[in-house]
């Protein structure tokens, strides 16, 4: 078990398995199945993230460096909370755009029954130290536990 602390975007309290990625999250592109096409678990549609391809990301701890792509970015992730088609929550190893900010703060502040708790600058060592299916316990203080069981 490994403890992290980060910047708190969206506050909140949730455990979850680790959804990893290694590169950058276009969020158009991973959830265009589940806002058009009425995937409920959000299963990755970008061909270009290995990672995630395919993928279910709905109740995941989606660990990432950075969102790519789309100025829609933030609609996107806001439109998936909305659906009740987000992960459970976004841990970035590095500074959160503006994008995705925007989004999951409009998500915390408009949606009445949904979480989706955010945490930024997580660090490398976070993204180098977590793998698929770890459970990931977040803090509203911006505490992030691994727990590799």
């Amino acid at each position: 078990m490994k403890t992290f602390r980060g910047r708190v975007v969206a506050p909140g309290n949730v455990t979850a398995e680790a959804l990893v990625t290694h590169s950058g999250l276009n969020t158009l592109a991973s959830f265009q199945k589940a806002l058009q096409f009425g995937d409920k678990e959000a299963t990755c549609g970008d061909q270009n993230n290995p990672d995630l391809y395919g993928k279910a990301m709905r109740g995941k701890a989606l660990c990432l460096p950075q969102t790519i792509g789309s100025t829609t970015g933030g609609m996107v992730l806001y439109c998936a909370c909305a659906m009740k088609r987000q992960p459970a929550c976004m841990l970035f190893s590095n500074h959160i755009d503006s994008l995705a900010a925007a989004g999951s703060i409009l998500a915390d502040v408009w949606l009445d029954d949904v979480s989706m708790p955010v945490i930024d600058c997580l660090g490398d060592e976070f993204l180098n130290y977590v793998k698929d299916g770890m459970r990931i316990t977040v803090n509203e203080d911006g505490t992030v536990t691994v727990d590799d069981l």
